[in-house]
């Protein structure tokens, strides 16, 4: 079973991936280079890997894509075990779990804000949230390709093993008291959970939490998007973080 992988940036950066197989890139013919498409063919031929220049009307088929002209079909990414990523080296770990975000488009945001966080892995359960396909991958800009995946049956048993493990569970709730930027996130080994779009994070995941934290807002208004609200809590973990490090605490 193969994928299919669009757009310049997303296929670049499957490219860059030796550990997903590619059988061919397909491109189209007169398509204007600004650079990136120059990337993807050095690369291709360094790989090995067939690519193809198609007259336009061979991609109506793919209209449901936003191609920019090029589609490569792709190995599904690879993912890492649970126990495989804890029995990794590191200290102060920096982990995004996903509670039934369903949304591709948000599910993907939030994989790519985590990326450039310098966040270790995403951990999303096999059933009730987006799995990651080529929405998924195209919204993350190919950023699935450069952290640790994770996929559970259990998210449950999953947050059981981390808090195991040393890690501290960061839930989002709007009735918490505490503000997300009350938590010192820095010095420790720690997960974010971020709730599903229409009912936020289920009753049994809040109540292994060891902290939960709100985003205030105001006029009452509490519709955050979901991948807007984790990149305030990703980015207020990054800003402490390098606070410290500033100052050398």
């Amino acid at each position: 079973m193969q994928d299919i992988v669009y757009g310049r940036n997303n296929v670049y950066e499957v490219l860059t991936d030796e550990n997903r197989s590619i059988s061919k890139i397909i491109l189209m013919k007169g398509i204007k280079d600004n650079g990136k498409i120059s990337q993807i063919l050095d690369l291709a031929k360094k790989r090995g890997i067939v690519f193809q220049f198609l007259p336009k009307e061979k991609f109506y088929e793919y209209k449901e894509y936003s191609h920019q002209g090029v589609i490569a079909y792709a190995s599904p990414i690879k993912y890492t075990g649970l126990e495989e990523f804890l029995n990794k080296k590191g200290e102060n770990k920096k982990v995004v779990i996903t509670d039934g975000v369903e949304d591709p488009h948000n599910f993907g945001s939030i994989i790519r804000t985590a990326v450039c966080a310098g966040y270790d892995a995403v951990i999303f359960p096999s059933r009730r949230n987006s799995a990651v396909n080529s929405t998924v991958e195209k919204t993350s800009a190919g950023a699935v390709n450069h952290i640790d995946m994770i996929m559970v049956n259990s998210l449950s048993g999953a947050i059981d093993k981390l808090k195991n493990n040393n890690f501290w569970i960061i839930a989002t709730d709007i009735k918490a008291k505490d503000n997300y930027y009350d938590i010192d996130y820095c010095n420790m080994n720690f997960a974010i959970v971020m709730g599903s779009e229409k009912e936020g994070i289920s009753s049994t995941i809040l109540k292994k939490a060891d902290f939960r934290v709100k985003i205030p807002m105001f006029k009452n208004f509490d519709s955050l998007n979901v991948s807007n609200a984790a990149s305030i809590l990703i980015f207020e973990s990054v800003k402490q973080i390098l606070q410290k490090t500033e100052h050398g605490v």
